[in-house]
């Protein structure tokens, strides 16, 4: 292991990475507490496997206002072979200990550019109004830029829910919780349940809700299955790419709603269906929504007839998603940051490797 392929498997983890680069900023932590604090061993995968998270979600919790929440075992993918395993770190240590800190400040200069790149598209959002947004070309803003292509996902999911949720509002939908008269003995003998869950009881046996769509929340690569939830028993998931049948499984198998639409691109329609009529699966899924469905409803919703009424809403749901899930930095806390490391006194931060 030289410098020169350690420096590509960072630069492999870093290509890889979605927004957040939880996992760069992960490394760039372990490294600087090896740098700063000399009170771990590179080589020693046991003396910071643990805490390092715990250092790495000091950085995301102020830069991006969470952390990670994908399973333990996703998150320790860093140290895998393919990775960043521990001879890789300790070799980006050794380049980092002898340049003060090159390895660290050329990770946050990476995550400083996808973050600039993200505030691109959500520029994007804040300059159009609805008589000049146009979704395809925002859309291409993402699948144009490797550094944000791997979340198209999320962007997928944020455009569906800020449609969705608008039209089920403006449409006013309600839905009534009641339950049956016949059980009004069982409602005596567990009223306190009814009252403290569904809100029923024995004076008011039904309740009137509005209908709302919801996003499960911030989830990650390795996260799979459930995208959205209505109160009317819908479940909502968002395929961008290919759907093989073992993600079918997963969709399936993991929602346990009886109701389910698909959201996928044109392309993929007749595989998705196939798969699933391959499987028997298909009688769970209400329908399938393609991106020509969404690019149509979408401009009814900003330049239709009733764009007065619609598409500020979905505009406005659209912008404050995209600042949800990706915060923008704010660029005077996070230059305060890199000068105090120091890394904005280094040379290079594009950090070349001579060979």
């Amino acid at each position: 292991m030289d410098i020169k392929e350690a420096k590509q498997s960072l630069d492999k983890v870093i290509e890889k990475a979605r927004v957040h680069l939880y996992k760069p900023i992960q490394a760039a932590e372990i490294l600087h507490r090896d740098r700063v604090e000399k009170d771990i061993t590179l080589s020693d995968l046991t003396t910071y496997r643990t805490i390092s998270k715990k250092w790495r979600n000091i950085i995301c919790i102020r830069f991006l206002g969470r952390t990670s929440t994908s399973s333990a075992k996703y998150q320790d993918d860093i140290f895998n072979d393919n990775a960043i395993p521990p001879a890789v770190l300790a070799e980006l240590g050794k380049e980092n200990r002898e340049k003060n800190g090159i390895v660290e400040a050329y990770i946050y200069k990476k995550f400083e550019q996808r973050i600039s790149q993200m505030s691109a598209g959500l520029g994007y959002c804040q300059s159009h109004d609805k008589t000049t947004f146009n979704l395809d070309e925002f859309l291409a803003m993402f699948w144009n830029e490797p550094g944000l292509r791997r979340s198209i996902d999320k962007i997928y999911e944020i455009v569906v829910y800020s449609l969705f949720s608008a039209l089920v509002e403006a449409l006013e939908v309600s839905v009534e919780v009641s339950l049956n008269p016949a059980k009004s003995d069982i409602l005596v003998e567990f009223e306190d349940f009814a009252k403290r869950v569904i809100q029923l009881s024995s004076k008011q046996t039904n309740i009137k809700l509005k209908a709302r769509i919801n996003r499960v929340g911030v989830t990650n690569a390795a996260d799979r299955g459930l995208d959205m939830w209505a109160n009317f028993g819908l479940a909502i998931q968002i395929k961008h790419l290919s759907l093989t049948e073992e993600l079918a499984e997963n969709i399936v198998t993991s929602v346990s709603a009886d109701r389910i639409v698909i959201v996928c691109k044109d392309t993929e329609e007749k595989i998705i269906v196939s798969v699933l009529n391959q499987m028997g699966w298909k009688s769970k899924i209400q329908s399938i929504v393609t991106e020509s469905d969404l690019l149509a409803w979408y401009e009814k919703a900003l330049r239709g007839k009733f764009a007065d009424t619609i598409g500020d809403k979905v505009l406005k749901k659209l912008t404050d998603e995209i600042i949800v899930e990706f915060p923008a930095t704010d660029n005077i806390e996070f230059k305060k940051f890199l000068q105090k490391r120091g890394y904005d006194k280094l040379k290079d931060r594009d950090w070349i490797v001579k060979t």
